[in-house]
């Protein structure tokens, strides 16, 4: 029993809502640390987010349109089958309710009887019939005649009803077909990001590229640090969602993606990096996402790429191998070293670190404001002593002339 007291695993943890699981004691919040750190978005681009318990499902249905074209292929291929048979055979009943209500199925072969259809002699020629009528296919031998209203009015009712069958399905399978998600698949990113000093900077860089001739129009970048965050109330904010800046306010963000790009995001003040070094980056649970959109040149539909990048996955002291060359009349891109990185001189401190120590470093070689207004005020205290000084010396040399003089 006192085992089972001591085991943490006994503790009731799991009684406890998500948003208190970072309140409990420290020795258990050591156990869940230890813990594969849980994908947001996965390196394929797919959200590893499940819905559940979504009771307003008939929401998916007042979009069913929609909803047809983000179920998989195989059902998306079942019920385009099954709503054309149904269609055919729900018509089929009806064309042969009518010869049968009619009496045409008892003078077949009648000459002396005008049928609604002709040659309609049971289901199958009805159903037959139902599929001509729809997919307007007509063979010549089953027509309908002019003496029977109500067959007229039905052919009317499945002309219309069968256009907008058509038009709704093949529209479904167009759109299912064009669709840019496949697009994604051939632009791609870098297994690791690196951090790195450019430009005398701490900077967080990534790679992107795309693999095909034709290129992504109005290409842009975005980074989100996806990380779970306490407010000073007290108030649990899980997987909160910061931007990242990857070059928003110089435009660096907006691509000419015909060869592969480093993406860097500067790490200053407003960058959520800003204090984490190179020791305290493998305890950080965070992960950052990055997501690529454009326009397909082809079709001209958006298309969105996506991936993410967790703690194990970022290389401090990293930079990218280079994979453009220049070769006879073309710049040539080498795939392989797409992923390839090498390790480089950098500090292992925090952006913060190195800014305070590169201010101290400054400090005997800078003047501020207020310095030099104390330099000022040193300088004329020392000239009043001075002349205070020069007055009184000029003072005793009178008073000592006068004195001389009185003797």
């Amino acid at each position: 029993m006192e085992q089972d007291v001591e085991s943490p695993v006994m503790i009731q943890q799991p009684k406890l809502p998500k948003q208190a699981r970072e309140d409990l004691p420290k020795h258990i919040s050591k156990v869940c640390t230890k813990r594969k750190i849980q994908r947001y978005v996965r390196k394929d681009g797919k959200c590893n987010v499940h819905h559940g318990n979504v009771r307003e499902t008939y929401r998916y249905l007042s979009d069913i349109f929609t909803t047809l074209v983000d179920l998989k292929w195989r059902f998306n291929l079942l019920i385009f089958v099954m709503v054309y048979t149904v269609t055919w055979l729900f018509f089929g009943m009806i064309w042969w309710l009518i010869a049968y209500i009619r009496g045409d199925m008892e003078h077949i072969g009648d000459n002396t009887w005008t049928p609604c259809v002709s040659n309609l002699n049971g289901f199958v020629s009805a159903f037959l019939f139902s599929i001509e009528t729809e997919t307007t296919i007509g063979y010549g031998y089953r027509v309908i005649t002019d003496k029977c209203p109500e067959g007229i009015i039905l052919l009317l009712v499945q002309s219309v009803l069968g256009s907008i069958v058509n038009a709704f399905m093949v529209g479904c399978m167009f759109v299912k077909i064009s669709q840019p998600k496949k697009r994604a698949e051939t632009l791609v990113f870098s297994t690791n990001a690196v951090i790195s000093m450019r430009d005398g900077k701490l900077c967080l860089m990534f790679r992107v590229g795309d693999l095909r001739n034709s290129h992504i129009v109005e290409a842009s970048i975005r980074a989100k640090l996806i990380k779970s965050k306490q407010t000073k109330e007290g108030e649990f904010i899980p997987l909160n969602q910061t931007d990242l800046n990857v070059g928003y306010y110089t435009g660096d963000d907006r691509l000419f993606l015909v060869s592969p790009l480093i993406i860097s995001h500067e790490i200053n003040q407003q960058s959520p990096f800003w204090e984490i070094s190179k020791d305290q980056l493998p305890k950080e649970e965070l992960e950052i996402v990055v997501i690529l959109e454009g326009m397909v040149e082809a079709t001209g539909m958006t298309c969105q790429a996506r991936s993410s990048y967790v703690t194990s996955e970022i290389l401090w002291g990293h930079r990218f191998t280079p994979v453009l060359t220049l070769e006879d009349g073309f710049y040539e891109v080498d795939y392989n070293s797409f992923h390839e990185t090498y390790e480089t001189n950098t500090p292992s401190y925090s952006a913060k670190e190195l800014a305070e120590m590169a201010s101290r470093a400054e400090l005997p070689l800078t003047w501020s404001v207020s310095s030099k207004l104390n330099q000022h005020a040193d300088l004329e205290t020392e000239e009043r002593g001075k002349n205070h000084e020069d007055q009184t010396e000029r003072n005793g040399d009178v008073a000592n002339l006068e004195n001389e003089s009185k003797v």
